[in-house]
């Protein structure tokens, strides 16, 4: 029978009720239930099946980037392997979350940490392979975590493919810590350890941030440039004072390279689109003006060559709201990636 995108999905079909598979799809998904390092609230490891559901109810016509799901979409299943890990990790990182951290005087904190840190560097390894495999195959690639942790392979994977990245990480929070609780693949180091060991990376643009520590700032300021942080509360003020966000996209854009990658935390976001995600925080961007940027990036020549998508995580009550939001974000993403040649 002849896909209809105008159809009712079917329960159980593919990302957005599409009919596509690895092998006809432009774009895939590699969803990555990871969620060992989270240091507030959980549930971001179930985020990629929240999305998958909730994708069925989005229509696939986008007012915004025409059809995307003519080029093909397909998410990969969710790895069991993965959810092994997850859960291991998550019992070793759990002494190690109520201690506020590692202790010296308790060798068996510093045991656990090792072990999650293990497990990261495991899952690093695993995405970064699935991810330089299909960037190999020609695809166009999307993560879907997961806590942010689990980005750094995709973005490593993505830096080789494409030498001189520029990065836009939208967050509420600047993940530059360094081993934020002793773990040094923290959601809360993520962007440190991309800006410290994917030498392939030339530019971090971040947008959104409202919460950042001391530690956060000193290493932004030693950057010389390469970090850019847009901290949500002066462009709050440069709005009050009559600066458009078109402006601001174009401020935001300028210092890019062409390639860029799309690191996006939802709790970037204005946490009454995202209430479930395990940091939230007062402020952010409106969905609107987050696809603004996002169209920005695309509208001023440059390229979105890969993405991520994370720390989307449903209501302990099967609230569908953040997946809800999560898949739209999502189909918006891959809308404006598959826009750029």
């Amino acid at each position: 029978m002849p896909f209809d995108p105008s159809a009712a999905a079917l329960p159980g079909s593919g990302l957005f009720g599409l009919p596509h598979s690895e092998r006809t799809a432009s774009v895939v998904v590699v969803p990555v239930p990871f969620e060992a390092t989270t240091s507030y609230g959980g549930g971001a490891a179930r985020g990629p099946e929240a999305v998958l559901d909730a994708s069925r109810q989005v229509d696939l016509f986008d007012i915004e980037t025409g059809r995307p799901y003519q080029a093909g979409i397909h998410m990969l299943p969710i790895p069991g392997r993965i959810v092994a890990l997850d859960a291991r990790a998550r019992a070793d990182a759990a002494p190690v979350h109520q201690a506020g951290g590692t202790d010296p005087g308790k060798p068996e904190l510093a045991a656990a940490a090792a072990r999650v840190n293990a497990a990261s560097a495991e899952l690093n390894a695993w995405v970064e392979s699935e991810v330089a495999r299909l960037l190999a195959a020609g695809k166009k690639v999307a993560v879907l975590g997961g806590d942010h942790s689990v980005a750094f392979g995709s973005i490593a994977a993505h830096a080789r493919a494409f030498p001189g990245l520029g990065v836009l990480h939208l967050d509420a929070h600047a993940d530059l810590r360094s081993a934020f609780e002793g773990f040094e693949h923290s959601h809360a180091s993520i962007l440190r350890n991309v800006m410290e060991r994917v030498p392939g990376v030339s530019r971090l643009a971040q947008v959104g941030v409202r919460d950042v520590s001391d530690e956060e700032m000193a290493y932004v300021e030693a950057s010389g440039g390469r970090i850019v942080t847009h901290h949500d509360a002066v462009l709050a003020a440069a709005r009050f004072e009559g600066e458009g966000w078109a402006a601001q996209v174009q401020r935001i854009v300028e210092p890019l390279p062409r390639d860029v990658y799309l690191t996006f935390d939802v709790d970037g976001l204005d946490p009454s689109l995202c209430p479930h995600t395990g940091t939230p925080v007062p402020g952010g961007l409106s969905f609107q003006e987050a696809c603004a940027l996002l169209a920005g990036v695309v509208k001023s020549g440059r390229r979105i060559v890969g993405l991520d998508l994370v720390e989307v995580a449903p209501g302990p009550d099967g609230d569908p709201w953040d997946g809800n939001v999560g898949a739209r974000l999502l189909y918006k993403m891959i809308g404006w990636m598959l826009k750029t040649t």
